[in-house]
């Protein structure tokens, strides 16, 4: 009978020392578990690179190939208007009319007097010819030859002088039609008929030159020594993309024909400059946009995916590990798409390590639990260990 009591006291007593044990260990796999919880699990990419045609880009202005501004020569009423403002002009056609009686009148003064002037010479011409013959028989004196001869020489002067008058008085004739000097779209009016216009009366219309346009574009000085290293050399054309201020792209591609010979020193820039072809008449003078330049060779640059990156008010970051795992973020630019990669020119270099999903729940400088997928981290927290499964045996076996 005691041997029976001892039996029982000693199955309760273990019972009670396996359930304490059951209970410790379920505290300890408890705590586990939450702080497991509490640090993120996220996967990792080794940054790789890709061979890619490089890009920049710019802000840029669209600029006239010609801006000339209409100007009068000649003094007088503006009496006629042969275009309306917008008109699209060439070179050589009448823009307006200023008042030309003056100068008609001082042109046939001008040809009335050299007629009259040119016979006088002509005059001196047949008397020299003919006291040159007589000088030499003896019939006249030299010095009515010399006489002769210095008449001629003072009328063919005069013939030379009355030559340019005329011409002058032609040109100035000429000048009462104003013409354009280059083809383009004319701009407003800025002095309508019947108005007075002298030569300090400044610009009566403008003239924009539109086919071929021309855009300009400050490229980081970084940018422009990257783009001559890949290019191999400066003096390359380059194919330039146009993108409106909308986000629209411009069609026709442009070609880098012009780079500056200095770097601006306030902006650390050096101006660049394209030519695109322009029949619609798209492109207008003094329109802002952007441009992208693309270099003629391809380079090897890192490359994240897309899906790695997270973006804040100061830009796109990734979150970069170190070699103890501790992840920090890291802005980066891009310069492009190729596939679903960002190209990357600052932030990331090849080989770093980089948090390529999870990133939702990394805390800069705050440790993460890496895994190799997705379904790792969630078969990690549903999987019990060996010792747990012992330990579940065991509760089995109490329980029953």
């Amino acid at each position: 009978m005691r041997k029976n009591i001892i039996i029982i006291v000693s199955i309760i007593i273990a019972l009670v020392l396996g359930r304490m044990l059951i209970s410790h260990i379920n505290k300890v796999n408890t705590g586990k578990q939450r702080r497991s919880a509490a640090v993120p699990a996220v996967t990792v990419e080794t940054v790789g690179t890709a061979n890619v045609q490089k890009q920049y880009e710019a802000n840029a202005r669209v600029m006239a190939k010609y801006r000339v501004e209409v100007l009068a020569r000649i003094n007088g009423y503006l009496t006629k208007s042969y275009f309306k403002e917008g008109d699209y002009v060439k070179a050589g056609q009448i823009l307006f009319e200023i008042e030309p009686q003056e100068y008609i009148y001082a042109a046939s003064r001008a040809k009335a007097n050299l007629d009259n002037i040119r016979s006088q010479s002509d005059y001196y011409d047949k008397q020299l010819a003919r006291y040159k013959e007589l000088v030499q028989e003896d019939f006249v004196a030299k010095s009515d030859y010399d006489n002769v001869l210095a008449q001629r020489n003072a009328y063919s002067a005069q013939v030379e002088s009355a030559t340019s008058a005329y011409r002058d008085a032609q040109r100035n004739l000429g000048y009462t039609k104003v013409k354009a000097p280059v083809d383009g779209r004319v701009g407003i009016i800025d002095v309508t008929v019947g108005n007075y216009v002298t030569t300090a009366s400044g610009p009566l219309t403008t003239i924009n030159s539109s086919n071929p346009i021309y855009v300009t574009f400050p490229l980081d000085s970084k940018d422009y020594a990257d783009l001559v290293k890949v290019d191999g050399g400066a003096n390359v054309t380059r194919t330039v993309e146009y993108i409106f201020s909308t986000g629209d792209t411009y069609k026709i591609k442009g070609v880098q024909d012009f780079y500056d010979n200095k770097i601006d020193e306030t902006t650390g820039t050096i101006t660049l400059r394209a030519t695109f072809e322009n029949p619609n008449d798209e492109l207008l003078q003094g329109d802002f946009g952007r441009i992208k330049i693309y270099s003629n060779n391809k380079a090897e640059v890192p490359v994240v995916p897309q899906s790695a990156t997270m973006e804040n008010q100061e830009g796109l970051y990734v979150y970069i590990l170190d070699s103890d795992n501790i992840p920090r973020m890291s802005y980066i630019k891009t310069a492009g798409t190729v596939d679903t990669n960002w190209i990357v020119k600052e932030g990331v270099k090849e080989g770093d390590r980089i948090v390529a999903t999870g990133m939702q729940k990394v805390i800069p400088g705050s440790t993460v639990r890496i895994v190799k997928n997705d379904t790792d981290t969630h078969s990690q927290n549903k999987k019990p260990n060996i010792f747990a499964r012992c330990i579940n045996k065991l509760k089995k076996i109490f329980k029953n």
